[in-house]
């Protein structure tokens, strides 16, 4: 808490002088009241226009139009600061700037030519996603799946060990305490022994648990940081957040999942009940990747470029050497136009002939992905969703809760994990393809935030997802049509949450 206060304490300048200058603005255009209220009238129709016009999602073009209409004024400005793309400008620049990264090595067809023999609508999944992110298809040579942070943690350290050239961190929260300081002892030695140490993390998301003095202290120790989109005044990127996790030891070995570098994920502290979150290890070709997802926002958004010698596959493995299908990690940007993840859920739902089941912490997906769920369980597709038993926001959470009548009804089955709080971001499908990753089914994952995510191809990792999803689904209640709340006054309260989804 104190972190937080200190924080604001050092953006209420910025803020007030934000303040202070609309308010002087507005002094000033009193006396010509009514022609511009007039002249904001018509600014309101044609942005009300270019909004329905607009390529988005419904639910979102909805509650904007809402604020628009009912203030026309606030509302646009609202808009026009947090709601349009085009205030996203500066992220683009430097990430474009930092995408004259040596491009990978193109040499995808082989495993393509293998997948489209093997299974033509698993092909196209891929290369859209490919297409669209820029990530190219990898044979995945090992990829060990933790059905817990707890498991992954000890892994994570003796990796850490390892080390001979470089480690990237990259998380949304850093927070003191067992997990985080057992890393920093291991990297600050291998900082002083010469391997290069960076970390990165959203300013936003640490804003409560990792202060600027904390990040000074890693450097004193030898470790390179940099705050990811820093929190110094109000601005139009203040919801592109860097939510992505991501541990890359010298190109040969990568950690993600839902888990961040904070206790509670390890369960060495008890928030919520049990925390259940899940992870995995990638070696082999497939770490490339990861080391140039980190590599583009460090060169973005720090000042000292990553060496273009770290960004190449170390001994590659032979082509003929042992394969555990294919994997394809990538990053969702909220600076496109297009929404990877969604798109990829919505396929996967699409495709799924037996079964889809996923686990996520928070559930509110625009029409386009609630439609998809909707329509494979309508079509007799086993659809099934693991969510918390134990909130970690309660509102949000009740945001959630409002899905469920049109899901149950569909078909879809629901189940609360009644231990504590699900973190876990994961799909399978028919157990061939499934995703594991930093993903939520929620707005501001599928569009507004940076997210990473890996996609498998028949690959052992995704039996042991399976396993762990039936094993973590029998602790959990199900919820069913007939043990939901019902009656006008929760028609009422779901509907008006379902308009504010979007913005949560």
């Amino acid at each position: 808490m104190n972190k937080i206060l200190r924080r604001v304490l050092t953006i209420l300048p910025a803020v007030l002088l934000q303040l202070a200058w609309l308010a002087v603005l507005f002094s000033w255009l009193a006396p010509w009241a009514a022609p511009i209220s007039f002249a904001l009238s018509i600014l309101a129709f044609l942005l009300v226009l270019y909004i329905i016009t607009k390529q988005d999602e419904g639910t979102y073009k909805i509650i904007w139009l809402l604020l628009v209409l009912t203030v026309p004024l606030p509302g646009a400005m609202l808009y026009l600061i947090f709601g349009n793309k085009r205030t996203t400008k500066p992220l683009r620049k430097k990430l474009a700037e930092a995408k004259s990264l040596p491009a990978p090595a193109d040499d995808t067809a082989p495993l393509y030519d293998e997948l489209g023999s093997a299974d033509p609508r698993a092909a196209q999944t891929f290369r859209t996603v490919q297409t669209m992110t820029g990530f190219p298809l990898r044979p995945n040579r090992e990829a060990v799946y933790y059905p817990l942070g707890d498991d992954m943690f000890p892994v994570m350290l003796e990796e850490l060990e390892k080390a001979e050239k470089f480690i990237f961190v990259e998380y949304f929260i850093l927070e003191d305490g067992l997990m985080w300081d057992s890393m920093v002892e291991i990297m600050a030695r291998k900082a002083a022994q010469g391997v290069d140490v960076r970390v990165l993390y959203d300013d936003l998301g640490s804003i409560g648990t990792y202060s600027w003095k904390n990040a000074g202290n890693l450097a004193k120790k030898g470790i390179h940081v940099a705050p990811f989109n820093p929190l110094l005044f109000i601005k139009g990127t203040l919801n592109c957040r860097d939510h992505r996790k991501m541990l890359i030891i010298d190109g040969k070995v990568a950690f993600s999942g839902g888990v961040n570098l904070a206790d509670e994920y390890i369960n060495h502290i008890v928030r919520f009940g049990h925390w259940k979150d899940i992870g995995f290890k990638l070696t082999g070709e497939a770490v490339e990747n990861y080391t140039r997802m980190f590599a583009a926002f460090w060169n973005a958004f720090a000042h000292d470029p990553i060496p273009n010698a770290f960004l190449a596959s170390p001994q590659a493995p032979a082509p003929d050497a042992p394969k555990d299908g294919m994997v394809l990690s990538y990053y969702d940007s909220p600076l496109e136009n297009y929404a990877v993840s969604n798109e990829l859920f919505i396929d996967l739902l699409s495709q799924a002939r037996e079964y889809a089941w996923f686990y996520t912490p928070y559930l509110m997906p625009g029409d386009a992905l609630l439609g998809a769920f909707v329509r494979a369980a309508r079509r007799g597709v086993d659809v099934r969703i693991i969510m918390p038993g134990i909130p970690d926001k309660k509102l949000v959470y009740r945001m959630g809760r409002s899905f469920y009548p049109v899901l149950l009804q569909a078909g879809v089955k629901i189940y609360e994990y009644t231990p504590g709080f699900v973190h876990a971001k994961a799909s399978i499908v028919d157990g061939v393809v499934g995703s594991v990753g930093t993903v939520n089914l929620d707005y501001r994952s599928l569009f507004l935030h940076f997210e990473n995510n890996s996609l498998f191809y028949r690959a052992s990792l995704l039996d042991d997802l399976k396993a762990d999803f039936l094993a973590t689904q029998e602790k959990c209640r199900e919820r069913t049509v007939d043990n939901i709340d019902k009656g006008f006054w929760h028609w009422l309260t779901d509907g008006i949450l379902r308009i504010f989804a979007p913005l949560c």
